[in-house]
């Protein structure tokens, strides 16, 4: 079918149609000129499937109108919102500690550290003592460390972001 139709012919005499429905339909002159340009490519890809010469008009049509249903369900399901404008709706990721630390570093936030917290998080990462085993050597419950090492890994986090905003160390630094 398609070696009977100019690909040429074709677009001349259904361009301008085409591109009319599909600014009646999207009310956007480059998404129309998306429209039509879509079109044209699947019938570039697929017109030779079309026995019929004569619905040649109708296919390209049925075709525009489906390509655009099709982007706006995608649109509906994937709305584009601007960053500024959904800022509030993010979700806050703390920054990622660095990959290397200096002891250096490490010691004097450990030192700065609430004393609550610097107890757990030094025996279970550094003397590696389990939950378990601290609750006996602080004489608190199993619950009371865990929450203790995750506020204590936290107050960390924090003070490694405030030491080094760009999340890269000094050791691995440029000199």
């Amino acid at each position: 079918m398609r070696g009977e139709v100019d690909f040429e012919q074709l677009v001349d005499q259904h361009h301008a149609p085409l591109y009319r429905f599909a600014l009646s339909l999207c009310r956007n002159e480059s998404e129309a000129g998306d429209l039509v340009q879509e079109t044209f490519y699947l019938w570039a890809a697929k017109g030779h499937q079309l026995a019929d010469a004569a619905k040649v008009k109708a296919w390209l049509f049925t075709t525009l109108h489906r390509e655009f249903l099709g982007k706006r369900r995608r649109f509906t399901r994937f709305p584009h919102h601007d960053l500024a404008e959904v800022e509030a709706e993010l979700p806050e990721v703390p920054p990622e500690p660095p990959a290397q630390l200096d002891w250096d570093v490490l010691s004097g936030c450990l030192a700065r550290m609430d004393v609550t917290f610097q107890s757990p998080v030094v025996l279970f990462y550094l003397e590696d003592y389990s939950y378990n085993e601290i609750a006996e050597i602080l004489a608190v419950p199993l619950g009371t460390v865990k929450s203790r090492i995750a506020r204590g890994i936290a107050q960390l986090q924090m003070m490694f972001s405030q030491h080094n905003p760009a999340g890269t160390s000094n050791s691995t630094r440029p000199a």
